[in-house]
């Protein structure tokens, strides 16, 4: 695999998650509600499941519920990218109203210091894994067109997977439970 290709997808990635984070941002400014009701969901579907006891606890859910979302953008390229588009742009839109939210009560440094600390490593995740799926769906289409071996192009995707964005997921999750918290409580 050239690295042209890879580039594109990461570019591609990108500029999807950062629209969608600036429309889940604008959204929330627009109409609260929209934002209250992210919140809400958030809060049950996702922050009630990685919610522990102890921090050694929520750093091993925190760990999984980030490995499930690149796993799943990942393979949703098997979906020829809509499911891959889909989990990035829903991530995108609640990560946006979230910020709007917090921004609403909190300065621009909390906001920081809430995301900064671990996204440096979770978002790579996120956007390699993404880069993968759309990568995958190419490969499907292409093979669908053009004959190729897509099971090889996915073999060779899951060795960069593994390679890079299990570390990053594990590194932001570490960092997520018991970094993040200590520089929230610094500038709060």
């Amino acid at each position: 695999m050239s690295e042209s290709p890879l580039r594109n997808a990461i570019i591609i990635t990108i500029l999807l998650f950062f629209a969608t984070i600036t429309v889940g941002w604008v959204g929330t400014m627009q109409n609260p509600q929209i934002g209250e009701d992210l919140m809400k969901l958030f809060e049950k579907e996702i922050a009630g499941q990685i919610m522990g006891k102890d921090t050694p606890e929520i750093f091993v859910r925190l760990f999984f519920n980030n490995l499930e979302a690149c796993v799943l953008l990942f393979l949703g390229g098997a979906s020829f990218g809509i499911l891959t588009i889909f989990i990035l742009s829903l991530n995108g839109i609640l990560i946006g109203s979230i910020m709007e939210i917090v921004h609403k009560d909190h300065s621009v440094v909390f906001v920081a210091a809430a995301i900064l600390p671990h996204g440096i490593f979770e978002i790579p995740a996120f956007i390699l894994s993404g880069s993968f799926g759309i990568l995958l769906a190419q490969s499907l289409i292409a093979e669908w067109y053009n004959g190729g071996d897509a099971a090889e192009e996915a073999r060779g995707f899951a060795r960069l997977f593994l390679l890079y964005v299990i570390p990053l997921v594990l590194i932001a999750a570490f960092v997520e439970a018991f970094i993040t918290p200590v520089i929230i409580h610094l500038v709060a």
